[in-house]
This record gives structure tokens, C-alpha cells and sequence, in this order.
């Protein structure tokens, strides 16, 4: 069964001093403010659409590790995955780096790092997100 989520963004003024809110409205667990300067310079509690999308990656590559290592009979005891997304003005979004630390116990470090890859290749926002030439993985097992 396909599903279908909503994000709102309503926005007032132009881009480089304008503001914004986008209020996750499937879920309703939040509404939260963007700029531009949040965006090209320091978010100062602000979000912006790149972290937005590094919580989205962090989050699928991690279910998407859990699910591949299940799927060949190991137990994740804990996966930390972070995603950090950069955005160059007038570029876009040039990089996405995933870091993940795992504890697995029975991996051997040949194993985990097939399926870390795997995992990047098959997460469903890796492959939107195919247009980001440099995305990189960083995968230790601890």
C-alpha cells in the first residue's frame, strides 16, 4: 500500500529577506521557521530545507541499514546515523556525507561494510536524492 506525506510551507517576502514556516501536516508534530539566512549562513534556530533533508536521509539510511542486516539474520543493537547535507549558493546542494556507527553483534567488518553500502544504494532517499553527485559513507563498526 503506497502512502502519501504533507509538508505546508507558507512563505512571506522575497528570498534573500523573506521568512517561512513548514509545518509537517501528516504527522502534525511540528511547525518550524526557515530563512535564507538559515539556509546560507548560520541557522540561529532556524531550519532550512538542507536539514530538513539531512533528518530524511539520517533517518531512511538507518531503517533502510536495520532492515538489510535483519534480512541476513543479524540483530542491530544500535545504529547512530548522521547526514550532513551542503549547500552552495547558486550551486545547490553539492554533498551529502552519512556517517553511521553500529554495534552488530556476529558482523565481521567484511559484512558490515556490504551491507552499509547496500543500505546506501537501496535507502528510498538515496536514490530521490541521486541528483547530489558527492554523496559519501562513512561506516564504523563499534
Amino acid at each position: 500500500m503506497a502512502t502519501t506525506r504533507t509538508a505546508l510551507t507558507h512563505w512571506e517576502g522575497n528570498l534573500m529577506e523573506g521568512k517561512g514556516q513548514v509545518s509537517l501536516a501528516s504527522s502534525n508534530v511540528g511547525t518550524y521557521d526557515v530563512n535564507w539566512p538559515a539556509r546560507a549562513e548560520q541557522p540561529n534556530g532556524v531550519t532550512s530545507p538542507e536539514e530538513l533533508i539531512a533528518a530524511a536521509h539520517s533517518s531512511c539510511y538507518s531503517m533502510a541499514f536495520s532492515h538489510g542486516l535483519a534480512g541476513k539474520g543479524y540483530t542491530v543493537a544500535a545504529l547512530d546515523t548522521k547526514a550532513d547535507v551542503t549547500f552552495q549558493p547558486g550551486e545547490g546542494i553539492t554533498a551529502i556525507a552519512l556517517t553511521v556507527k553500529a554495534s552488530v553483534p556476529g558482523l565481521s567488518e567484511e559484512e558490515f561494510q556490504a551491507a552499509a553500502e547496500d543500505a546506501k544504494k537501496n535507502c528510498p532517499v538515496s536514490q530521490a536524492l541521486a541528483g547530489v553527485k558527492n554523496i559519501t559513507l562513512d561506516a564504523q563498526l563499534v
